[in-house]
């Protein structure tokens, strides 16, 4: 099924943006892992909107969800016991009467129109029903479960915001990156490396919001402490996996692994990563691959970048049609919408990663 991924270990989202509730369910997660709840709750805080999450408020969707997360299944006195884990999340904020009219007039770059074609007068049109970012909240929670387990492994993940607009942040350095900056980052309430390139950013929103448009950015990654030869070929290697799971999150339109696109103009003697002993450990002098070769973990630090459309439901008036009328028509969108969704997403693209990496972990055994 479309909702459910993962080899060794499956991951399985249900909900509507607008229903009684949205959750998960792990199945193969290892017996007698202790999960810290609070820890838990934490990460999904990241994701939240809400001034809390997003000095000024202003960068942030109005819905406001606690998401607090009800365990089912799957734990006994704090530790995993071997049965699947069972999460809801309730849906306490939802207004589907701001979603009437979008049956019959699709809004542009949403899922409104293929998915009336492919479910008809049966789909959930409230907020974007299964196909809303409402869903990466429970996609968040098994991502803070596995980066507890992967932390007791020695393997750190973490992202901040590459860029938003135009604005750049600094890059992660790929070769000499360490678990402590990860940390780091990922603590800022608007997670930046460099803080006055933050500041740009939120002008960068904040100007988007005024003129009743949204903004698109890039969020980067890394996980550290990965062994060499981490992966399967050919469909399952680190790329494979990561990807498959970045892209469940909504407003996803690339990916890139290491110097991504930028190879393509290179010669080989550029971009080669050579091997080197540092410290008795094989190492390359570069990182152009990402920390990947053959799909296979090298040693290096994993850095990959996920590029996010500017969030479609904007207050400007749009063209679309009339379905019942078959003609052109105008569409005002009103509700609650983030201006740029991409100080949101950074966790999202954490636990993606995080999940993607301890399912590969359990299947090589390593």
């Amino acid at each position: 099924m479309s909702s459910m991924i993962g080899t060794a270990l499956k991951l399985s989202i249900f909900g509507q943006s607008h229903s009684e509730a949205i959750g998960a369910v792990l199945d193969g997660l290892p017996a007698g892992e202790a999960i810290d709840l609070r820890a838990v709750q934490a990460f999904l805080n990241r994701r939240a909107p809400g001034a809390r999450q997003m000095p000024g408020g202003q960068y942030a969707t109005a819905r406001r969800e606690a998401d607090k997360p009800l365990v089912l299944s799957g734990l006994a006195e704090g530790r995993t016991c071997g049965a699947p884990l069972a999460v809801m999340i309730r849906n306490t904020d939802a207004r589907p009467g701001d979603y009437g009219n979008l049956r019959d007039t699709p809004r542009p770059s949403h899922a409104d129109y293929p998915a009336a074609v492919k479910y008809g007068p049966a789909h959930d049109i409230r907020g974007g029903g299964h196909f809303s970012g409402r869903l990466t909240a429970p996609l968040c929670f098994a991502g803070a479960v596995c980066g507890q387990i992967l932390e007791r492994k020695g393997i750190t993940t973490g992202a901040h915001i590459a860029s938003i607009g135009k604005v750049e942040d600094t890059r992660f350095d790929p070769v000499d990156l360490r678990p402590e900056t990860l940390r780091q980052v990922s603590s800022e309430p608007f997670a930046v490396l460099d803080l006055a390139r933050g500041e740009a950013m939120r002008a960068e929103i904040a100007a988007a919001r005024e003129a009743g448009d949204s903004v698109g950015g890039v969020v980067e990654c890394a996980v550290l402490g990965l062994p060499p030869g981490l992966g399967e070929p050919m469909f399952e290697g680190i790329e494979n996996k990561i990807a498959q799971l970045v892209f469940g999150i909504p407003a996803v339109k690339g990916i890139e692994f290491g110097a991504g696109f930028a190879v393509g103009a290179r010669r080989g003697s550029e971009n080669n990563d050579a091997y080197e002993m540092v410290d008795g450990q094989v190492r390359t002098r570069t990182n152009h691959g990402g920390g990947i070769a053959g799909g296979l973990s090298s040693g290096m630090p994993l850095v990959f970048r996920a590029a996010f459309k500017p969030t479609p439901s904007i207050a400007m008036e749009q063209d679309t049609v009339s379905l019942s009328r078959g003609e052109n028509t105008t569409l005002q969108i009103t509700g609650r919408h983030d201006p740029c969704i991409v100080p949101r997403a950074v966790p999202c693209v954490e636990a993606a990663a995080m999940v993607a990496v301890l399912d590969l972990l359990l299947m090589g055994n390593l």
